[in-house]
């Protein structure tokens, strides 16, 4: 049963008035079995049971209040105060009841100091104690810093910068290549021009002599981030690999694939009229202010500033600002260094300049059979992206024939540096060890300027938006790879080859001069994979696209050596795959169904006996609607190409339309 003893005690203790003794007030303390202890004022407390009392019990049970007293018969004398330490009744009174604490029991304040001092020896044993607690939080601190000290060094192995010790000795002298300026004072350089070009690449080239053409008369200024005058880039990944002579490389010079030689600049120095004197020229001229560059332009103002905050004032201006090539994250930190002694080669990529550069840096060492050119891409085969899966595996055997290891289906995880060399992580987990990493996985438009420009960029194929004029402004022009123009025929596009800087730099240059033309032209893009493999394309080429391909045995004269020979110009500018119907039984949905269909497909894609991949046409549909086009090695025929795209008709037999480019003629 409940009762509710404990908090009547608190209540006791909590509302108990302090004992008094003066001369008005006596105390009375009475105490038995029946009656409780009572001051002289009334104090009721009540306890209530429920459960049944016992026949011995002698708790007091009963409170009444004491009968008040006469206080004109006291004496005042007689009141004389007793001592309440500790309280209780007299001796003489028995209570088998505890009494209430009196509140003023314990001495207030209570200090630390008031308590009674040990008996022992404690000041020996805290000493020790704290000597103890001093030895753990030294220990304690110790293995910390070392687990501390232990996690930073391993995360500091696992991302170290792709450097090379052995190489830093070597040449701890260089430092990043940054262009001269030229001039170097930036009072040189003309503030206010007619013609403004920003970008000195081939795009730029191809519109400063569309102006010339146009205005003999005309003061161009250039103003290139490039330490060099313009100069053609197709070469760098072909021809100038394949030159015998490292002193005509060291002259940025090379041979063409039959045998003549060329520059890689397009105009000799003396070409161009230094910055200085191109306002004063009386038959104007071309400028060109290398390693500047612009950092925005006012569209409204006209006026073009400076990385140093100098203006330029203009009446036209093109923008031909280019790309940059793209790189992998593990390789975001990695110096670009050149060695003189290597023994093996990566090249990451498996598009144009990937295949190019492989095919070329294996001729380049043929007679070093120590050297090893590695080419790792993650499609199935070399141009994955472009050619049709059966075409794409043919080519990745001939690259194979040259003596280059690929590795299809791969992709670099990670990248560290390892006794001089790097130390390459595949996806599958395979270690590579080589000397030298060449990343080739696509460019990036230079579309810096934009958003202070208050230029707009497409959000899909990235590039600053223009017209089919190639208009930003009605005064502003931009061409080149980092433009995304529209296609009355294909619709909005942005295209990264030479063909096209040339076309549409051309263009801009004529629009600038007051020609108003639209751009109608299908650029096309070439590829040699060395001398004796070589295509063209024109239009939309995509190799999810379907596909039908027309092939013929090739000659003698079906290889861009040959073409070079006769033209003696190496620069040729002017949905899902397709599989064979003998694969389509290899379709497959589960992962090794899959591989093994690939590898099949592989085998079957080799051509039979008597049979080749020589030279052929590959048409690329969409809808029904022929919208690309393929000439593998088929030279001087692009015009029926674009004769056939502009037609956009839909053929019933391709093997007609193939035709028309003469590839069985002997």
């Amino acid at each position: 049963m409940f009762r509710f003893h404990r908090i009547a005690n608190f209540a006791v203790k909590s509302i108990r008035p302090a004992i008094k003794c003066n001369k008005h007030d006596t105390l009375a303390i009475k105490c038995n079995k029946h009656d409780t202890l009572e001051t002289q004022r009334y104090l009721l407390i009540t306890h209530r049971f429920y459960s049944n009392k016992k026949k011995d019990d002698t708790t007091c049970r009963k409170t009444e209040p004491i009968k008040e007293i006469d206080k004109s018969k006291l004496n005042p004398s007689d009141c004389k105060p007793r001592d309440l330490k500790p309280c209780k009744p007299p001796e003489s009174v028995v209570c088998d009841r505890k009494p209430v604490p009196s509140l003023q029991e314990c001495p207030k304040p209570n200090l630390m100091s008031d308590m009674p001092k040990p008996d022992c020896a404690w000041e020996a044993a805290e000493a020790r104690q704290r000597q103890r607690n001093r030895l753990i939080l030294i220990l304690g601190a110790v293995l910390a810093a070392l687990s501390i000290g232990t996690v930073f060094f391993y995360l500091r192995q696992k991302n170290t910068p792709v450097k090379e010790k052995k190489i830093k000795k070597k040449i701890s002298s260089k430092k990043k290549r940054t262009p001269q300026k030229i001039p170097a004072d930036p009072r040189e350089i003309p503030k206010d021009v007619p013609y403004l070009l920003i970008g000195g690449g081939t795009t730029a080239f191809s519109a400063f002599r569309a102006i010339k053409s146009a205005d003999p008369l005309a003061k161009v200024l250039v103003v290139s981030s490039d330490g060099y005058y313009p100069y053609m880039r197709p070469p760098l990944s072909k021809e100038i690999w394949y030159s015998e002579d490292s002193q005509l490389t060291k002259n940025l010079e090379f041979k063409q694939w039959n045998g003549s030689q060329r520059s890689l600049f397009y105009e000799p120095e003396d070409f161009y009229t230094k910055c200085k004197d191109l306002l004063a020229s009386p038959n104007g001229g071309v400028a060109v202010a290398r390693g500047w560059s612009i950092s925005h332009i006012d569209v409204v103002a006209r006026v073009a500033y400076l990385e140093n905050g100098d203006a330029i004032k203009y009446d036209k201006c093109l923008i031909a600002t280019g790309a940059t090539p793209k790189n992998l994250d593990v390789f975001e930190v990695a110096e670009g260094e050149r060695l003189e002694q290597i023994k093996s080669v990566a090249i990451i990529g498996g598009g144009f300049l990937g295949s190019e550069l492989a095919c070329s840096l294996a001729h380049k060492m043929k007679d070093n059979p120590s050297l090893k050119i590695f080419q790792i891409f993650k499609e199935s085969g070399n141009l994955g992206k472009v050619l049709p899966e059966y075409l794409s595996f043919w080519t990745t055997d001939k690259v194979k024939s040259l003596g280059v290891e690929v590795m299809s289906d791969s992709e670099v995880t990670a990248a560290v540096p390892k006794d001089g060399r790097v130390k390459l992580t595949l996806s599958n987990g395979d270690p590579l060890v080589v000397d030298q990493v060449i990343v080739a996985v696509g460019v990036k438009p230079n579309t810096q300027m934009a958003e202070k420009s208050d230029l707009e960029v497409d959000p899909d194929l990235d590039g600053f938006l223009v017209n089919t004029e190639l208009q930003a402004r009605s005064h502003l022009y931009i061409a080149g790879d980092s433009a995304c123009f529209y296609d009355v025929k294909l619709g909005r596009r942005r295209v990264e080859h030479h063909d096209h800087a040339v076309i549409s730099g051309r263009l801009a240059g004529e629009n600038m001069t007051g020609a108003a033309k639209p751009y109608l032209h299908q650029s096309m893009f070439w590829s040699d994979l060395g001398p004796d493999v070589g295509f063209e394309a024109i239009g939309i080429v995509d190799s999810k696209l379907p596909t039908v391909g027309v092939f013929a045995k090739a000659t003698d004269r079906d290889n861009p050596k040959a073409l070079v020979t006769t033209t003696d110009e190496g620069l040729r500018a002017s949905s899902e795959d397709e599989i064979p119907e003998e694969c389509k039984k290899f379709v497959a949905k589960s992962d090794d169904a899959q591989k093994k269909a690939l590898e099949k497909r592989k085998a079957l894609s080799k051509p039979r006996d008597g049979e080749d991949f020589g030279k052929g046409i590959i048409f690329y549909l969409r809808d029904d609607i022929v919208v690309g086009i393929m000439l593998w090695n088929v030279f001087n025929r692009m015009q029926v190409a674009r004769q056939v795209l502009q037609d956009e008709k839909k053929y019933d037999d391709l093997n007609e339309v193939a035709k028309l480019f003469n590839i069985h003629e002997e």
